[in-house]
């Protein structure tokens, strides 16, 4: 059984952390989509964690499961240095689709525990939901 990390709660949780970027007013990043700064603020934790080959990796793979499920995306890439490139207008809000992979990748790799507890490091000013990650399992 594989399990699978796109979940109800991981859409809940990234469409919450892609609001709240859009909320934030950032002068340096004015014309930076949401889904950009969230990719940004999760990096430097990720590649403390996993080295920047393996944010680089975990984020690729986000990216290759959105693009199944959202065509759209089909011009986004992962850079090198593990940042987004070809993010155009039209697709810009199917940035939720590659957030919740990345945090379902997150949860399958390092744990919900885990996972929460970076978010919340990453994002302090976030509401702290009790969240408990459905168990979608696949044969």
């Amino acid at each position: 059984m594989t399990r699978n990390a796109d979940t109800p709660t991981t859409r809940e949780l990234a469409q919450r952390l892609l609001a709240y970027e859009a909320g934030v007013s950032s002068a340096a990043l004015p014309n930076t989509p949401a889904a950009c700064r969230v990719c940004d603020k999760l990096r430097r934790p990720l590649t403390t964690l996993a080295g920047a080959a393996g944010f680089r990796s975990l984020l690729a793979r986000a990216l290759t499961l959105a693009k199944q499920e959202s065509p759209a995306l089909g011009a986004w890439e992962v850079k090198a240095d593990g940042s987004l490139e070809g993010m155009n207008g039209e697709a810009a809000p199917l940035g939720a689709v590659l957030i919740a992979h990345l945090i379902g990748l997150m949860t399958t790799f390092i744990g919900e525990s885990l996972t929460l507890r970076l978010l919340h490091d990453v994002w302090i000013d976030l509401p702290d939901p009790e969240v408990a990650f459905e168990r979608n399992e696949q044969k």
